[in-house]
């Protein structure tokens, strides 16, 4: 059943005109939105990254947090450090995420078991240039919200399933449905563009088909071959912090320099004027937010906190829609208002593609498609000049996956970011590790 039967079998588009009316954005958009492209990096919150963007509610400087000994500390600029290495990795785990939440309050940044005072510092403007550009010229949520309030894995399960099997980061196989089914099923062509490690092999091999390397992306692009639908992943942060996905203690300028080469790949390609390119961020990564999540329809109950069947968002990360159909004037940049979280992503695939939704939150009118954001009256596909910076080597250098309590002959505590002695089941830089070292990346491209 496709989305637009779907709707109508429920009763949800004579129910709701917010629904009828995507009904019929979708049927414009099909005629004239022929690439969907999906980027999401790595652990970082909204106010964290764009809280300095104009008609944006954001807040950088003069909040303060408390410390668990009551202490007030104020929010600060993080450079000229870039990667956090004198510091922990912020806590974004479930239970570390309800601390910082705090019933709301969100004050509870430095009140987790291993605070460091990096979760609430923040880039400006002239910190990531090309990033800071694209939003300026280009569309951005300021109410996009993680799908579930913990780390990575449930977030990127949510964005390839509109729902989650875990709270925390773990190897276990996923069984869930994806998109990449239902793309299948509905005959929408679709790759999945890895750098190091592909996360679809949390599935096992089921989707080794459609497993492509990074550089196939940028050959496609040249090409205009691409696919109706494609994700595209950054090198995630492994063992050291030499990786492009803005994940601590990677260098967030070499996430600035990838998504850089990216869009320009894409801009340039014969496939551009008739592309969205979505960037968004998995989860906050523990990173202050001053805006408290709301709730949404809960697909299933692997989430315990409920009420009324809705579930607690995630806190606000970054999301930026670029494409012929949402450039702006970037004296007075483009902010859409919308509530919206990674399944709103998946509604604007379906939606365009006409493909059924996976699960209940797809289905309802608590979080937003994406599709409204775009102005399918005005294309313009000419590309402003932006900035290109180049991969720089990190402002400091620091292990990212070794436990302190079983460092290695010759790495000295210098070499060792900050953090307990234990690793927490939010560190996604061993897990990501770990997917390699299990050998559950056999047969993979390049692997």
């Amino acid at each position: 059943m496709d989305r637009r039967t779907f709707l109508k079998s429920t009763g949800a588009a004579a129910v709701t005109p917010l629904l009828a009316a995507e009904s019929e954005a979708a049927a414009a958009a099909a005629s004239q939105i022929k690439h969907i492209v999906v980027v999401m990096m790595e652990n970082r919150s909204f106010d964290h990254l764009l809280g300095w963007l104009p008609n944006a509610d954001g807040h950088q400087a003069g909040l303060t947090f408390p410390d668990k000994n009551g202490v007030a500390h104020p929010t600060h600029a993080s450079a000229p450090d870039f990667t956090g290495c004198s510091y922990p990795d912020p806590d974004h785990s479930y239970d570390g995420g309800r601390t910082e939440h705090a019933n709301g309050a969100m004050n509870g940044f430095l009140q987790t078991a291993n605070p460091g005072l990096n979760a609430i510092g923040y880039y400006t403007e002239t910190d990531l240039p090309f990033r800071s550009a694209l939003a300026r010229n280009y569309t951005t949520c300021d109410r996009y919200f993680c799908s579930i309030l913990g780390p990575t894995f449930p977030n990127r399960i949510f964005q390839h399933s509109g729902q989650t099997d875990r709270l925390g980061d773990g190897l276990d196989l996923c069984t869930l449905p994806t998109i990449w089914d239902h793309l299948k099923t509905a005959g929408v062509s679709h790759k999945y563009y890895f750098s190091n490690i592909p996360y679809l092999a949390l599935w096992g091999v089921k989707y080794l088909d459609i497993c492509n390397l990074y550089a196939d992306f940028l050959i496609d692009c040249a090409a205009g071959t691409l696919p109706a639908v494609s994700f595209v992943e950054p090198t995630f942060t492994t063992l050291t912090n030499l990786d492009e996905d803005d994940h601590p203690f990677s260098d967030v300028r070499n996430g600035d320099a990838f998504l850089a080469k990216t869009f320009k790949a894409l801009s340039k390609s014969p496939n551009w004027a008739n592309t969205v390119l979505v960037i968004n961020f998995d989860e906050w990564g523990g990173f202050y937010d001053h805006v408290p999540p709301p709730r949404a329809v809960a697909p299933n109950n692997t989430d315990p906190d409920l009420q009324g069947g809705k579930a607690l968002l995630g806190f606000r990360v970054p999301c930026i829609i670029a494409s012929p159909w949402t450039k702006g004037n970037p004296a007075s940049p483009i902010v859409n208002h919308t509530v919206f979280d990674h399944t709103s992503v998946l509604k604007l695939i379906e939606s365009v593609f006409n493909v059924a939704p996976l699960a209940a939150r797809e289905a309802s009118t608590d979080v937003g498609n994406l599709l409204t954001a775009l102005n399918l009256a005005n294309p313009q596909p000419t590309v402003p000049a932006l900035p290109n910076p180049g991969y720089v080597l990190p402002s400091s250098f620091c292990f990212s996956s070794i436990n302190p309590a079983e460092v290695p002959a010759g790495v000295t505590a210098a070499m060792l970011p900050a953090r307990p002695a234990t690793v927490r089941d939010d560190e996604e830089a061993t897990i990501f590790l770990k997917m390699i070292t299990s050998g559950m990346l056999k047969g993979f491209p390049g692997q």
